[in-house]
């Protein structure tokens, strides 16, 4: 079985077991983290089912395993001629889940 879910502002295609990445949310490592905006639900053998935006009734159960920042993402702005240069460095903040339940 899978879901689609929406967190961040960008979407997921999740099963149980799967790990990855979203953007930050609060809680500590092995706390319980519920996505109840879920797009679609479909599986083997069943008809998906899609929401409108959001299924009702449906959720998506995970569990935080770490809390961290990604690589360092540079930014150089530089004009010729005009000795005009910047470097700006950024690191993202970011959340590892892995899905533990769905609830159709």
């Amino acid at each position: 079985m899978y879901a689609v879910i929406e967190t961040g502002g960008k979407q997921y295609r999740a099963s149980v077991g799967d790990k990855f990445r979203v953007e930050k949310i609060s809680g500590e490592t092995s706390t319980e983290v519920i996505f109840d905006k879920v797009l679609a639900v479909g599986g083997e053998g069943t008809e998906p089912r899609f929401g409108n935006p959001y299924l009702t009734g449906a959720r998506v159960t995970a569990e935080i395993v770490k809390q961290a920042r990604a690589d360092k993402v540079l930014v150089y702005k530089y004009k010729s001629k005009k000795n005009e240069r910047r470097m700006h460095g950024h690191r993202q903040y970011y959340t590892e889940v892995v899905i533990k339940n769905i609830e159709a």
